[in-house]
């Protein structure tokens, strides 16, 4: 049996055996994300060393590339939920048809974000940001561009679909030993060692493309080459029609990701507005929410296959279990997580900036404030996207993207705008918009959620009552 699944049979799950195999199952795609998010740390230690011209162009550049592609990745959550579907419904004989679907998706998808990424310069002198910082990002991502296939299929795909055919723990391994390929490949290619040429700044750029490539290699290696798993990946014809509904389910997620990540960018240059010491410790604790938010993000993705699975497998109330106990995974960690923030800010905020300099007073006060309003920002953050993968495994997408449209731009917005600027409340109040933003945005992820699979629930039961005897449904039996 693998990692995460528990053989559909009756009775369906207890809830400690569905908190088991969603925390399975999310443990290494939590570290996964982590590993993602230590690459680009690696990566701005090692471009700070060249001056802070170097840093700002690859950083910036570095942000656009991910932002294209993590926002493209939300097409490919798709193959995790048709998957989960196939494989619960006893249909795996079109998980092949999904996998090479799925790959020509990534593929075709990575071609307008090679020509966004070519157009960097331009789009940044358009927003009138300085020449030679467009020039240099310009540089950065024409060839950071290479990058976007390996990264749409390695990180994109795949971490859509390994979890779905059980297989999480490899993204796992491989994750982790790019952030060391990463590490290596930078610095030699920064500074010319190891025998390796020096490119400068540029370097990083090479040496992120390369590792992303390295990375996508791996994983379909894996998948062609490991026995127990070449089933799911025998030749098969990708599918139009396929094809259409992958798209169908993906690119409302995609856009939800897009509305979530445009408030933030629009949080920070309002307090960019405020001075340069509220901006710094907006930007330590959002760094400190952000690594927090993995774990609930990965529960998220857990969830999105199981529920996917138990909707397949035609046992409704083991998904609506399934979903319910992974919120409440979810929402138990940020819960611990926001107790750390409130006892021990000080500290934390310690970690990024001197605490006996006077000169970081004002930024350390602030941050610390911050970091109390993030211990409830979290609590509802992560309800949300736990609530949003729920949903995902109903293939229900255009509904959540619509309610996380009316909930950040509507509620936390104007929220954070007014608490900010016409009640004078600063930084504080910018993340009390956000806050209101996620709560309002959790309630209707989880309402909807509660209400979809309650619905389901009853035409389950309604099908079964009416269905005669020695035919009603039972659950299947599969690995």
């Amino acid at each position: 049996m693998q990692p995460g699944f528990t053989r559909a049979a009756s009775p369906p799950p207890t809830l400690s055996r569905h908190a088991v195999d969603t925390a399975r199952l999310a443990a290494p795609l939590a570290i996964a994300q982590l590993s993602q998010m230590a690459m680009g740390v690696t990566d701005t230690i090692l471009l700070g060393s060249l001056g802070p011209d170097a840093l700002a162009a690859g950083g910036l550049g570095a942000n656009l590339f991910f932002v294209v592609v993590t926002l493209l990745q939300g097409v490919l959550t798709s193959v995790s939920v048709s998957v989960s579907h196939a494989r619960g419904a006893n249909a795996e004989h079109r998980v092949p048809h999904i996998y090479w679907t799925g790959l020509l998706l990534s593929v075709l998808l990575s071609v307008p974000a090679f020509v966004l990424l070519s157009y960097a310069e331009p789009i940044l002198l358009a927003f009138n940001e300085p020449a030679t910082l467009a020039k240099n990002v310009g540089e950065y991502c024409a060839v950071l561009r290479w990058g976007t296939p390996g990264s749409l299929i390695g990180i994109g795909m795949m971490r859509a679909f390994l979890p779905a055919i059980g297989a999480a723990r490899r993204l796992l391994w491989v994750s982790i030993g790019g952030v060391f390929i990463n590490g290596f490949l930078n610095y030699g290619l920064i500074h010319g060692a190891y025998g390796l040429p020096k490119y400068g700044f540029l370097g990083s750029a090479a040496a992120t493309t390369i590792t992303v490539w390295l990375t996508a290699f791996a994983l379909v290696a894996f998948l062609h080459l490991r026995p127990r798993y070449r089933h799911f990946v025998v030749a098969a014809r990708p599918r139009l029609p396929l094809m259409g509904e992958l798209f169908g389910i993906g690119w409302p997620v995609a856009i939800t990701y897009g509305v979530e990540s445009t408030l933030f960018l629009a949080t920070g240059m309002m307090v960019g507005l405020l001075g340069e010491a509220p901006l710094a410790a907006h930007q330590i604790a959002l760094n400190v929410a952000s690594v927090a938010f993995m774990v609930p993000l990965a529960i998220g993705q857990a969830a999105n296959v199981r529920v996917g699975y138990w909707i397949g497998a035609g046992v409704p109330v083991a998904a609506r279990h399934a979903g319910f106990v992974a919120i409440a995974l979810g929402v138990a960690f940020m819960m611990l997580s926001g107790l750390v923030l409130i006892v021990a800010p000080h500290a934390i905020v310690g970690l990024y900036l001197h605490l006996d300099d006077p000169a970081n007073a004002q930024t350390i006060a602030l941050a610390t404030s911050l970091l109390g309003v993030a211990a409830v920002f979290q609590i509802v953050d992560g309800m949300q996207t736990v609530g949003s993968g729920c949903l995902r495994g109903l293939k229900d997408t255009r509904v959540p993207m619509l309610a996380a449209a009316f909930g950040y731009w509507g509620i936390g917005f104007p929220t954070g705008y007014v608490l900010a600027f016409h009640f004078e409340a600063g930084t504080k109040g910018l993340w009390w918009g956000l806050a209101a933003g996620l709560a309002s945005v959790a309630a209707l992820m989880t309402l909807r959620f509660h209400r979809m699979s309650a619905r389901i629930v009853e035409r389950g039961i309604e099908a079964d009552e009416a269905a005669p005897a020695g035919a009603r449904n039972t659950p299947h039996h599969h690995a």
